[in-house]
C-alpha cells in the first residue's frame, strides 16, 4: 500500500465555511469525490490536497486564504495528534510534538534546527512531485505560529520568514505574521528566536497528555503497520459510490493493485467485496442522513442508487424503517447505528 495518505481533517471543512466555501463547491472544483468532507477518516494522496488547495485558493480569490483558514480553526476543533500540542509544556515541546506525530495527518516532515540564536523549520512533503502551492506553505507556517500564539497566550513574531515564491505585493503576509518577509528563497523557512521556544504554555495539561501520548504512540505503529485491506477498501468504495463505478476491478486499480491480488487479500479477512459494498453504504448513507436536513433524493444519488425506490428498499432491509424515520430519530436522540431498538421504530 502507498504511504502517501493524507486525512484532512474535520475541523478544516468547519473552516472553509465561515470563510464562506462551501466544501462540496471546492471538491468539484478540485475533481475530488463530492462526499469526501462528510467521509470519516477519508485520506487523499498529496497531490489531491495540493489540488483541493489549489482550489480553495481560486475559488477565495484573496491573497492570504491560507493563514485565514488556520485562524479560522478553533483549538478545540483540532484533531487529536494537534490538540495535545496546545497542552505542552512550552513552545519547544509544542513543535517536537508536532513533528513526532504529524504522520498521522499526511506524509509531510517538520525539520527542527536550533542553536542558541535561532530556530529554524522547514517542511517536506514526501511524495510532492514539485513544488507545494502557495496556499499549503502559507497553512503550514501559520499553524506553528498560532500554535505558539496561542499555547503561550503571546504574540509570538517569527525572526523571519523565507519563501520560495516572487514577491505578488500583497501585505497578507506582514500583516499576520508581523516579521520580515523574503521572497525568492532557496526553500521555504520558518525562523523563531531561540527563546521563543521556552515560553510556557499556561494551558499545559499534563493529565491530558498522560492520556493522549499512548494513544497516539499507538496511532503511529498502526501506520507503519498498515490498515486492513477491509478499511482500505471500504474508503475506496465510498469515494466511487457517487460516481456508480464502485467494481472490483475499479477499487483494485484504486489500490495499486491487480483485481486478483485484492480479491484474495479480501479472502484472507474473511470478507466478500459484496459485503463491503453493503458496509461503506450503510456507513456512508448514515453519516449523511446524521444531517436532519439531508436532501433524501440526494442522499439515494450520492450512494450511486439510479432511483429513490431502490434505495428505499435498501435502507428499509438496513435499518427496519423509511430513510425519512431514521432522520427523525438521529434528531430526537436515539443514537446512530442499532436504530431498529429505538422507539416506535416500525413506524413511518
Amino acid at each position: 500500500m502507498s504511504a502517501d495518505k493524507c486525512k484532512v481533517p474535520r475541523a478544516f471543512w468547519s473552516a472553509l465555511e465561515r470563510i464562506g466555501l462551501h466544501p462540496t463547491a471546492v471538491l468539484r472544483k478540485s475533481r475530488l469525490p463530492a462526499t469526501s468532507h462528510v467521509i470519516d477518516h477519508c485520506f487523499f494522496t498529496t497531490a489531491q490536497v495540493f489540488a483541493l488547495l489549489s482550489a480553495v485558493e481560486e475559488l477565495a480569490g484573496q491573497p492570504g486564504v491560507g493563514m485565514r483558514l488556520i485562524d479560522e480553526t478553533e483549538t478545540a476543533a483540532h484533531p487529536p495528534f494537534s490538540l495535545a500540542t496546545f497542552h505542552a509544556r512550552n513552545f519547544r515541546d509544542a513543535l517536537l510534538m508536532r513533528a513526532r506525530f504529524q504522520s498521522l495527518a499526511s506524509p509531510k516532515k517538520f525539520i527542527i534546527r536550533e542553536d542558541a540564536a535561532k530556530c529554524v523549520i522547514t517542511i517536506d512533503w514526501l511524495y510532492a512531485s514539485g513544488q507545494p502551492p502557495a496556499i499549503a506553505v502559507d497553512m503550514d507556517l501559520a499553524s506553528l505560529v498560532v500554535l505558539g500564539r496561542r499555547g503561550s497566550c503571546r504574540r509570538i513574531v517569527p525572526a523571519r520568514i523565507d519563501l520560495a515564491r516572487p514577491d505578488t505585493g500583497s501585505c497578507a503576509h506582514q500583516a499576520f505574521f508581523g516579521c520580515g518577509i523574503h521572497y525568492g528563497a532557496s526553500q521555504d523557512r520558518l525562523v523563531f528566536a531561540a527563546s521563543d521556544l521556552d515560553l510556557p504554555f499556561p494551558g499545559r495539561n499534563p493529565d491530558l497528555l498522560d492520556i493522549l501520548w499512548p494513544v497516539l504512540v499507538s496511532e503511529l505503529n498502526d501506520i507503519k503497520a498498515g490498515r486492513t485491506i477491509r478499511a482500505e477498501v471500504k474508503l475506496a468504495i465510498k469515494r466511487r459510490l457517487a460516481s456508480g463505478r464502485q467494481d472490483l476491478s475499479d477499487v483494485a486499480q484504486d489500490l495499486g493493485m491487480s483485481e486478483r491480488t485484492l480479491q484474495r487479500r479480501i479472502t484472507r479477512e474473511g470478507a466478500t467485496f459484496r459485503e463491503l459494498l453493503v458496509e461503506a453504504r450503510q456507513e456512508l448513507c448514515r453519516q449523511l442522513l446524521k444531517d436532519p436536513l439531508a436532501d433524501i433524493d440526494a442522499v439515494s444519488r450520492l450512494l450511486g442508487y439510479q432511483n429513490t425506490s431502490s434505495f428505499y428498499r435498501a435502507f428499509r432491509e438496513w435499518e427496519g424503517m423509511t430513510p425519512r424515520r431514521w432522520q427523525e430519530l438521529q434528531a430526537a436522540g436515539y443514537g446512530t447505528a442499532g436504530s431498529r431498538r429505538a422507539p416506535s421504530s416500525r413506524q413511518g
